[in-house]
């Protein structure tokens, strides 16, 4: 074996059909018990057991133990990013497990991608935040000044932002519209400032993002179409 990462050992755990339903469900942002990702894998419960220890063990889910129950989230956002891109070739390819319905149609409309906004909408607000020079991948993304003023007059707490480890803005591949949404620190600021606004909520029976006809309204104004 040639030395370097060993892709291989985490493509064979992502490759197994009931750790990537239990990885997918994790992609919401929620922590969730090992019950629950028994539910999605439709496995027993001592199977999901060993798949989570495997996952766990390659660093690719966390867990914390909060009173008698363990909860399970993705280990980073880097793992989430993998994720979407990996469901973006699928789509791209057909590799689809159901035909599309309408769940489907709501989770490309809008949907949380680990903890930022993903699918039409989410790829509406980067070429926004582009198109109007408020943004800039230039080698590596970033705010332009006219953007840190656009982040502040949002109500968002930049500096706090810039405070943390985790990147300010970051590309992600959205996995059905197959174009760049916003990822990073900023974007999931972005995704509770909404919720916060009471634009949207959370599906709680799936990853979609629901916006209400005056959020609708409200997220055209502030990041219109760049088409």
């Amino acid at each position: 074996m040639k030395d370097g990462p060993d892709i291989a050992r985490i493509a064979a755990l992502i490759g197994d059909p009931a750790r990537a339903n239990m990885l997918t469900a994790l992609m919401s942002g929620k922590a969730l018990t090992a019950t629950e990702l028994a539910a999605e894998a439709a496995v027993s419960a001592p199977t999901v057991s060993a798949h989570l220890a495997k996952l766990a063990g390659a660093g690719l889910v966390s867990v914390r133990k909060q009173g008698r129950h363990k909860y399970f989230t993705l280990a980073s956002g880097q793992v989430a990013h993998v994720l979407e891109a990996l469901m973006g070739l699928a789509a791209g390819t057909g590799q689809l497990r159901t035909r599309t319905g309408p769940r489907d149609g709501a989770l490309r409309r809008a949907r949380v991608c680990y903890n930022h906004l993903a699918g039409e909408m989410g790829v509406q607000l980067h070429d926004s935040l582009r198109a109007r020079d408020l943004l800039r991948a230039d080698g590596e993304m970033r705010l332009t000044e006219a953007g840190a003023a656009f982040v502040a007059a949002f109500g968002i707490d930049l500096s706090a932002l810039r405070a943390r480890r985790a990147p300010l803005c970051r590309e992600c591949l959205d996995w059905s519209a197959r174009r760049t949404h916003l990822a990073g620190s900023l974007g999931r600021a972005f995704l509770t400032r909404m919720e916060g606004l009471g634009w949207a909520r959370r599906d709680p029976d799936s990853r979609a993002i629901l916006f209400s006809p005056e959020g609708t309204r409200q997220f055209a104004r502030a990041f219109p179409s760049a088409a």
